[in-house]
């Protein structure tokens, strides 16, 4: 389709929330500097997500960005505990340390979890992609999508001032959300199990002290006024948000919600009978005082339609149980874009593009078996069922399988690799170990900047010697330069002193040989030529 056209962008991006963002900002450290519209006039102005898992975090440090993030972690980080009970003045089904369960030992990662609230991640995410060239138009709405073989055309309109333009994209990336606009107007449907839970949400401030017995939690699961009853903390001292499930009857909508049923909810999901609170409204300046929502969970059929991906929720949506949703986003968002730079640069096929489907779809699919059963504990379960499950392989552990890993096998292996001891598999993410430079102490992730990196043993010298010829490729050998103060880095990664791995720009493991051969610049000119389906490159 010819123009003309208002503005012209390699990526054009559908969706502000953490995932577009997050993607835009992948995209320019990557040299390719997106368009993003987004129909709300700023970034979240809720809480929304509250605590962004290790990987999350490993992510955002390869950017350079933990110092940032850390320092702006809420009042959440000390409020280690999760409990279950039938009111928050009564009887416990269980008390624990969420955190402590879910926190990766130093052999595991270089970082830990983020207790920041997802309205001012986003802003500091939103800050350096900006600040790295991407465009980002708030208050702006895709009115009309056309697509076609070599691209698609958008028409969006500016909110504030009715003006539309006319944008043509080599790619789009759908961010739009749970609603999913872009899918629906593709066609695409959901695969859906489970049941869905209706909730009512309301904001009140109160005076719990008496309730709360010197307890400081982040999550209740509460069983009454039903099971599945949620009181969460907000940042200002003494507010509290009340989400309660509830059977919405035809028509009801949030302002049905009467302040004195919601007073009549506080008191008996608090247990205490003469509780005084102050509706606050979840947002300043609404009408209303409730807001409404559904838990529950699907996954997209197809990830791609086209030039179009969807990422994030609208791919995927999973219950609110094991912080599984923003930082599933997140993921996505990285494994696309380096993906997208790579064939856009004109140094891989397109063919690497049918991997982001083949390799994020069964994680979604995986996390959301996984959330229902975190959801399902924590509603009605023991102590014993909520730390049932185990966090950091889900979190560390998850494989793919896809023509973008050269792996010896494929099939029936375990979807997930306890991280605790790692495999160095391809199709896992790469482990973390300990390495010193110059004195100074760095992860194995640290070296992971953007570019295929390519890791030696400390005699593998003739992987380094066959290297240089390769474009988007670093090269570190143990030993020159960097020191393996533990001796963990050959077992870590499941080679011999002369083997050497090859870790994607997205941190899994593409490729490695246990030892040299006798032509590695072959191997690894073959390798990096299947990685990249450079055999799908046109010309």
């Amino acid at each position: 389709m010819t123009g003309p056209y208002d503005r012209r962008t390699a990526v054009l991006i559908v969706g502000g929330g953490i995932t577009g963002l997050s993607a835009a900002l992948f995209l320019t450290r990557l040299g390719v500097r997106p368009i993003l519209v987004e129909r709300h006039p700023s970034t979240a102005i809720t809480p929304q997500a509250r605590a962004f898992n290790p990987r999350s975090m490993e992510i955002y440090r390869a950017l350079g960005l933990e110092e940032e993030i850390r320092g702006r972690q809420s009042i959440l980080a000390g409020l280690p505990e999760m409990i279950g009970a039938d009111t928050l003045a009564g009887r416990e089904r269980f008390r624990v340390d969420l955190l402590a369960h879910v926190r990766p030992p130093a052999t595991v990662s270089p970082t830990d979890w983020a207790m920041i609230d997802q309205d001012d991640l986003e802003r500091i995410v939103r800050s350096h992609a900006e600040s790295g060239g991407a465009d980002i138009w708030f208050g702006t709405e895709l009115i009309s999508l056309d697509c076609d073989a070599d691209g698609v055309t958008a028409v969006v309109r500016d909110l504030g001032t009715g003006a539309e333009r006319r944008l043509r994209a080599d790619y789009l990336v759908a961010a739009d959300g749970h609603r999913a606009g872009i899918r629906g107007r593709l066609g695409i449907g959901v695969d859906q199990p489970g049941p869905v839970i209706h909730v009512a949400y309301f904001v009140f401030d109160a005076d719990l002290t008496a309730a709360l017995r010197g307890r400081r939690f982040l999550l209740a699961y509460l069983d009454r006024p039903a099971t599945g009853t949620v009181l969460v903390p907000l940042r200002t001292s003494g507010r509290w948000m009340l989400g309660v499930p509830h059977d919405p009857e035809p028509g009801e909508t949030p302002g049905d919600f009467s302040e004195r049923r919601c007073v009549e909810l506080a008191r008996l999901a608090t247990g205490v009978a003469d509780l005084d609170i102050t509706l606050v409204p979840p947002v300043p300046g609404w009408p209303w005082q409730v807001s409404r929502s559904t838990i529950g969970g699907w996954v997209a059929h197809r990830y791609r339609a086209g030039r179009v991906f969807f990422a994030g929720d609208a791919a995927h949506v999973v219950p609110p149980a094991g912080s599984y949703g923003a930082n599933t986003g997140i993921a996505d968002a990285q494994n696309l874009a380096w993906k997208l730079a790579a064939v856009i640069e004109g140094r891989a096929g397109q063919a690497l593009l049918d991997t982001y489907e083949a390799e994020r779809r069964p994680v979604a699919r995986l996390t959301l078996e996984i959330a229902m059963r975190h959801l399902t504990g924590r509603h009605g379960g023991t102590g014993k069922d909520v730390t049932a499950i185990d966090d950091l392989s889900m979190i560390f552990g998850y494989r793919y399988d896809s023509a973008a890993v050269c792996a010896r096998t494929s099939g029936p292996d375990a979807p997930v690799e306890d991280p605790r001891a790692p495999s160095g598999r391809p199709g896992l993410r790469a482990p973390h170990v300990w390495l010193e430079r110059e004195g100074t102490r760095l992860s194995t992730l640290d070296l992971f900047t953007g570019a295929f990196t390519l890791l030696i043993g400390p005699d593998g010298a003739e992987w380094a010697a066959a290297a240089p010829g390769h474009a988007w490729l670093d090269v570190h050998r143990i030993g020159a330069g960097l020191r393996d103060p533990e001796d963990r880095f050959c077992g870590a990664y499941g080679i011999t002193r002369t083997g050497a791995t090859l870790v994607r720009p997205d941190g899994f493991v593409a490729w490695r040989a246990d030892r040299v051969h006798e032509r590695p610049e072959d191997e690894l000119r073959r390798a990096l030529a299947r990685l990249l389906a450079q055999d799908d490159r046109p010309g």
